[in-house]
Parts: C-alpha cells; structure tokens; sequence
C-alpha cells in the first residue's frame, strides 16, 4: 500500500490559484495542477500518497479548516475514476452499510450513557422526578447530534463533567437572558458574565436537589413547558 508523501502545507494566497508559505512569500499553482475540495476523505488521502500536492489550510481561532488539495489534474481524475469503481461494487456498498449501522450502534450507545450521567448530575429529589427527566431529555438530544460541536462530544474529558457542562450551558441559553445579552469587548467580561450565570443556574438546580417548591416564573419550568403547537400537523 502505498504510503502518503510529506505534504506540503500552505495557507490561501491572495488569488485563487496562489498560495502563501510558512514565510510569508507566494507561490503559483503549477500549471495543470487543479484543487480537491474537502469532504472526500478517501480521494485526498490518494491524492497525497500518490505524489506531489499541496495541502491548503486556514486557522481561524483555535481552529484550522481545510481549504482542499491542489494535485496534477491527471493524477486526480486516475484516482477519482478508480474511487468510483470501487464504490459502485457491492463489497463496497455493504462495507457502507455495515460501517453505516456500526456508527448508529455506537451512537445509540453513547446517547444513553449521556443521558444517564446527566441524570446522576441532576440528582433532583423524587418530587421533581418528571422536571429532572425532561430536562434530561432536552440536553441530551441538543448536546449529543454527531457533528454538533458541542461539549457532548469531546473525549478530552469525563463524561461526567461533559454532562454538567453541557447543562449549565442548556440553561445558559434556555433560561437567562445570555444570548440577547450586550456584553463589552472586554478581555474575560465574557467569561465573566459566563461564570455568575453557571452560578444562577446551579443554585436553581441545587433547589430542585432538595426538593423545595418550584420558584414563582422559574425560568427552567417556562424553558421545559410544553409548547401550545406541540404536536400540531
């Protein structure tokens, strides 16, 4: 199998068919060469094992998006006329299903352990026993979507903290005002503002732990109330 050749990594240049060095300086595309988009894992990885490519990325933040892959046009064309080959035989369509029903196993599995931990997070008393499942039910189906970006979905840590997390960042947006919030472009105000709100939030939850009465207008029972449209055609 062949392996994948050290690649070359430039950020966009100033015109579409340039890019920028690690040194600031700017290179032409060679002629002949066209860009692989990003998306088709399998054709990219061809791509760069299969000889010279530059690869094209952008930081944005913290993180770095692909931009694609230049390559010769005849190297890319040989090697997407063969994915396609390939992809068109059985094998290949029930290796999709079998990976396509491995995932679905595993992420059915996953909800549920999410859903459990945050129940445990929860702890709500007995009297509060429908609240606690249905708030349960709201993380769990916003933070758990494959792709979503949330903090449900890092393995950088337990998923018991993933479950408070995710939480207190439910009702963030759920029950305060946070989103409609003006807050000053000022270094850590943000934050700041983050941390009184995750402590509002753990006081209204630490009074359904002791299984005291519901607040009068208690933003979490508003934000889990059914809604009047619920079920309608």
């Amino acid at each position: 199998m062949p392996t994948e050749h050290t690649a070359l990594t430039f950020t966009p240049g100033p015109k579409p068919d340039t890019v920028r060095a690690a040194d600031g300086t700017v290179r032409t595309v060679p002629a002949g060469w066209v860009l692989v988009p990003p998306g088709d894992a399998a054709l990219t990885r061809r791509v760069r094992a299969a000889g010279e490519s530059w690869s094209v990325a952008e930081k944005r933040g913290r993180k770095t998006f692909s931009r694609g892959t230049w390559a010769p046009a005849a190297t890319v064309e040989q090697i997407r006329g063969d994915l396609e080959a390939e992809r068109a035989t059985e094998a290949h369509a029930k290796r999709r299903q079998a990976d396509a029903d491995r995932r679905e196993r595993t992420q059915t599995a996953y909800v549920d352990e999410f859903a459990t931990a945050v129940r445990d997070f929860l702890a709500f008393h007995a009297t509060h026993a429908d609240l606690a499942q249905r708030l349960a039910l709201a993380v769990t189906t916003h933070a758990t979507p494959v792709g979503s970006g949330t903090v449900a979905r890092t393995k950088r840590i337990p998923v018991e903290e993933r479950a408070e997390a995710a939480v207190i960042a439910w009702m963030r947006h759920q029950t305060t005002g946070y989103d409609s919030m003006v807050i000053p472009r000022v270094k850590g105000k943000r934050r700041e503002v983050r941390r009184m709100l995750a402590r509002r939030s753990q006081e209204l939850l630490t009074r359904y732990r002791r299984g005291e009465s519901a607040p009068e207008n208690c933003p979490l029972q508003k934000a889990l109330a059914p809604r009047p449209d619920a079920g309608a055609a």
